[in-house]
């Protein structure tokens, strides 16, 4: 089991110094270090730094573009993720005490924020509306995102997510260096506060290395998924869902708890049965073999903590009566409740974020938020007469500090 849950996935020592290098070309290089970067990895050769952008117009052909039901679901699930968003909004607030003392949070957006959208093997316009719609809804003022385009390919559905989530600048570069860009700035792409999005292993890298420089959302390893069934769940459905995690990539984790030794067996002939079929099914079969897991406990509750020590990223509780066990979860990027709730809703359209923690750091972290792209200010504003009574606590604790400056800066306040 400790083998089956040892998902941290340190980066190779030649990615971290592929990428520090990279970082530091652009810091020091700028835009010339994008234009030749993005024609080394992406075989795109561009002239001038100005072609780094997309116009405005772009995203908005795009947009136009899309076959009419493709577009209708593209709204659908931005009105949903956008409806969900605005109830974690948090606002200001303050409170006074009886001696005048005003205490409270000053709630405010970060300026700008950027977006890494993959664009290399596949493409996410559902990424760009998880990540932007957030951020829009936090109140951020200026949306960047960066989008690499290999041989110059832009997939139209990535464009049109970003017209419909509100990004303001869209910039076709990727990798590590689409990372610095916004972690520094060039002449022409503007450094931002904070980082967020998916991106592959030099992505991740790049975003390791430059937290400090700029906030970033999380590290994201492999998808993972932990299903919980009993005997009334169907073995195609769970099959299926756990194939959904599967073919990500090779290195995706699917597991099965249940204590239903049936069920567990009815899932593997339908695992069988259903696996040719795939498109991806070479990679579903070495992701399943690899890294997944069929469990026999003895009770449902067991499953439960057994998902707990997992802290998966995804947690299906395919059971006839799942509240109860939701009680009892303690660790989960998102939980889906019941038969009908499929991983693959919350990926695309059901309203919550599915940028979620990966590896088990479900223990300590939460899925992207609005509380993402806003700061907390603590303010304190003493009256007079609060300042005199506190000034004693606060010199007593500064003196004991040895910190003089300290005391004698409140006792000043208390001579008034």
């Amino acid at each position: 089991m400790a083998e089956l849950l040892n998902r941290t996935q340190p980066f190779d020592a030649a990615v971290e110094e592929t990428v520090r290098g990279i970082i530091e070309r652009v810091r020091c290089e700028g835009d010339a270090a994008l234009l030749a970067l993005t024609a080394e990895f992406d075989e795109l050769v561009l002239q001038v730094p100005s072609d780094l952008e997309l116009p405005k117009t772009r995203l908005d052909q795009a947009r136009a573009a899309l076959p009419d039901e493709l577009s209708a679901a593209l709204e659908q699930a931005a009105q949903r993720i956008r409806a969900f968003h605005e109830r974690q909004f948090e606002t200001s607030w303050q409170y006074q005490e009886a001696d005048g003392t005003r205490l409270g949070q000053q709630v405010t957006p970060l300026e700008r924020v950027g977006l890494y959208v993959p664009g290399g093997k596949a493409a996410y316009p559902s990424s760009v509306l998880m990540t932007a719609i957030p951020a829009s809804v936090a109140g951020v003022s200026e949306l960047i995102m960066v989008v690499p385009t290999p041989r110059g390919v832009v997939d139209d559905g990535v464009l049109a997510a970003a017209a419909l989530a509100g990004v303001d600048r869209v910039f076709r570069v990727g990798g590590a260096q689409a990372v610095a860009a916004l972690a520094f700035g060039t002449a022409t792409v503007p450094r931002v506060d904070k980082i967020v999005g998916p991106g592959n292993i030099f992505v991740a890298a790049a975003k390791k290395q430059v937290l400090g420089e700029v906030g970033i959302d999380l590290i994201a390893g492999p998808s993972e998924v932990v299903v919980i069934c009993d005997s009334g769940a169907d073995p195609d459905w769970v099959a299926m869902d756990l194939f959904a995690q599967a073919e990500h990539d090779e290195l995706a984790q699917s597991i099965l708890i249940s204590p239903d030794r049936r069920m567990i067996d009815r899932v593997v002939a339908a695992i069988d049965t259903a696996l040719p079929q795939m498109e991806r099914a070479a990679i579903i079969e070495q992701a399943l073999a690899n890294h997944g897991a069929l469990i026999e406990v003895a009770t449902l509750e067991q499953a439960v903590d057994l998902a707990n020590r997992i802290a998966p990223e995804h947690l299906e509780l395919m059971v006839a009566q799942p509240e109860p066990l939701l009680a009892r979860v303690r660790h989960a990027g998102a939980v889906f409740c019941g038969y009908y709730s499929a991983e693959s809703l919350g990926d695309y359209c059901a309203g919550p974020n599915h940028v979620l923690p990966t590896a088990g750091t479900a223990r300590f972290s939460s899925p992207l938020g609005v509380y993402d792209f806003q700061k907390r200010s603590s303010v304190i504003h003493c009256s007079a007469d609060s300042a005199a009574a506190l000034s004693q606590v606060a010199a007593r604790l500064a003196r004991a500090e040895k910190l003089t400056a300290h005391a004698r800066s409140a006792e000043y306040r208390g001579q008034t």
